[in-house]
């Protein structure tokens, strides 16, 4: 090499991350195999690489290294406080988080995740809908990136975090069950991700367990995944006649509400309303929304601790961690009277 080798140089030849090199170079390497520290020890020897201020920060915490985060929509309140999440271990850990906001954009999803490769990242929380992990270990190719991912297709591989969205879409359905609905709108996205597909099978199962049937064709209305497309859908849901409705999140809602208002139809007096997420808006909405709430915060907390535990370590073995969703019952639903 004929160019100043770089820590990431060692690694790379090592095969090994740089807080492994980094570790081991700064006399911190006792967990490491006698093998691999001796490997490290000769790279150094035969290129005559000398650390510098910032590899030996990795260890010494003397400055800050970064992260990437790219979710799907940073306006999105649930990514918000996901965001908020990573951003607490992050403090806590010196560490500077860049975020990327791909507003669902396969393409610019691409282009970021390669901009912050770019950056020299020393890690990435990936939460989007478009992109495969073969996908994504193209993009990072032979770079040493540990990723976390986050909403992705369930059939993929990775370290992640994940709720049980199909089962949220169970508690969903059965809460309007025992409310006494039997005639019910769903609000589908047009666009449907894996996760979004699992909550509403998950709600269409368990309407089929408590004899309550859904019309595909009418019962069903396909709407943009955004406030807007809730208000969009409101006279859709009038027209089915449903005494309750279920939105695939806690946005979609919250607009359905106000169309819903604006025709003269009280909530939920005329019609029940459910969502899903647990936004902070749902308590300063009128009347307030039941939901079924994931712990958005705790998401992103989980995510950043397990980044850098990949960061930290030579762990290559995928690991999934679940966090529970819950029902949270406020006034947007209410017990069926019948005329």
């Amino acid at each position: 090499m004929s160019k100043k080798v770089t820590i990431r140089d060692i690694a790379r030849l090592a095969g090994v991350s740089v807080t492994t090199v980094s570790q081991i170079l700064n006399g911190k390497g006792e967990r490491f195999s006698k093998k691999t520290q001796d490997k490290i020890f000769k790279l150094r020897d035969e290129y005559g690489y000398v650390p510098d201020f910032n590899a030996r920060s990795l260890i010494l915490r003397r400055s800050s290294s970064m992260i990437g985060v790219l979710v799907p929509n940073i306006s999105s309140p649930f990514f918000g406080t996901f965001v908020e999440g990573v951003q607490q271990v992050a403090q806590h850990e010196r560490m500077i988080p860049l975020i990327f906001s791909a507003n669902r954009n396969a393409e610019l999803e691409q282009n970021y995740l390669s901009q912050m490769l770019e950056r020299s990242i020393d890690g990435l929380i990936i939460a989007s809908a478009t992109m495969t992990t073969d996908t994504i270990d193209k993009i990072i190719g032979a770079r040493d990136v540990p990723y976390i991912l986050f909403d992705q297709n369930y059939a993929q591989e990775g370290t992640r975090v994940l709720t049980d969205d199909y089962h949220g879409g169970e508690l969903a359905a059965q809460h309007l069950a025992d409310l006494g609905h039997r005639k019910i709108a769903l609000l589908e996205p047009r666009e449907l991700s894996e996760n979004f597909t699992q909550r509403l099978t998950g709600f269409k199962d368990r309407l089929a367990k408590n004899n309550i049937k859904l019309d595909m064709a009418h019962d069903v209305v396909r709407t943009s995944l955004s406030r807007q497309g809730g208000y969009d859908a409101a006279e859709a849901v009038i027209q089915t006649g449903a005494t309750a409705a279920f939105a695939g999140n806690d946005d979609m809602a919250i607009g359905l509400m106000r169309g819903l208002s604006e025709r003269g139809i009280k909530v939920p007096d005329q019609i029940s309303v459910i969502g899903y997420d647990n936004i902070y808006l749902d308590e300063y909405v009128s009347p307030q929304l039941t939901t079924v709430s994931q712990p958005s915060t705790d998401l992103g907390i989980g995510a950043a601790k397990m980044l850098l535990n990949k960061i930290h370590s030579d762990q290559t073995q995928e690991q999934i961690q679940r966090f529970p969703v819950e029902l949270i019952q406020r006034q947007s639903t209410a017990r069926l009277h019948e005329a």
